[in-house]
């Protein structure tokens, strides 16, 4: 091969390989300027149920009963939610009274301490060491103010609630206390208990998984109501407030 013939050759290698790197080049810039694209079509300004801002982690208070309500811990969701069926099923099923099972489980308990520590003085081993339990004053007072500001912060909402104007808020808190005396006549107040439990520790979960579908949905749902409600409120309560109104002129 001679030289002429060589530099042609690397001329032409040299072309294909600049064409090539071109080409690469523009798909690859093309490609940068589609990635935003498609970000920005996965961040849209997405509907989320009850108008939350943060993740439904942080919205339950992200500490311990969070974690449990969303299985965090399996092991430990699990053990609280199995204690609980079985509380359940003894109460319920088996038709356990609460006052009779303390009673025996101290009655138990009680039998098992007396005869490990006078069996201990012949094993030479050492009696049971209890610690003394006490409830810290502390602690007490600080539930007790907890339950005595959200009882008091309800009782303002319906005192506001039945003198208020609000009529949606009115419909919706009488509409809501039938539905649940409809249900608290259905079950007994320990399942009517166990059924909230059950739905807190399997709804919750199932929605932070399906959160995206779940939210898209209501969405739809919400819009359909505010739909409903508007003509309702043209049909039904624009006329009551026309005959009140009505009814202050003559007076």
């Amino acid at each position: 091969m001679t030289g002429h013939e060589y530099m042609s050759m690397e001329k032409v290698a040299g072309k294909i390989a600049g064409g090539f790197s071109s080409s690469s080049s523009s798909s690859s810039s093309g490609s940068d300027d589609d990635t935003p694209s498609h970000s920005k079509s996965l961040k849209p300004n997405v509907y989320r149920l009850f108008g939350r801002e943060k993740p439904l982690h942080q919205v339950l208070g992200a500490g311990k009963p969070a974690d449990v309500l969303l299985w965090r811990n399996k092991r430990i969701s699990g053990s609280v939610f199995g204690c609980a069926t079985a509380l359940w099923v003894v109460f319920e099923l088996l038709d356990y009274h609460l006052i009779t099972l303390i009673c025996h489980i101290l009655i138990l308990t009680l039998i098992t301490l007396f005869l490990w520590s006078h069996v201990s003085n012949f094993i030479d081993k050492p009696p049971p060491n209890i610690p003394d339990a006490v409830f810290p004053d502390k602690c007490v007072l600080e539930v007790a103010s907890i339950v005595r500001y959200k009882m008091n912060q309800a009782l303002g909402h319906l005192r506001h609630i039945a003198f208020g104007s609000d009529v949606k808020s009115f419909l919706a808190v009488v509409c809501g206390l039938w539905i649940l005396s409809v249900i608290g006549s259905c079950f007994n107040f320990l399942t009517l208990v166990y059924i909230v439990f059950f739905l807190l520790h399997t709804v919750l979960v199932m929605y932070e998984k399906y959160e995206d579908k779940v939210d898209s949905f209501s969405e739809k749902a919400i819009i359909e109501l505010k739909k409903q409600y508007v003509e309702f409120d043209k049909k039904v309560l624009s006329k009551i407030h026309k005959g009140k109104l009505k009814e202050k002129k003559k007076d």
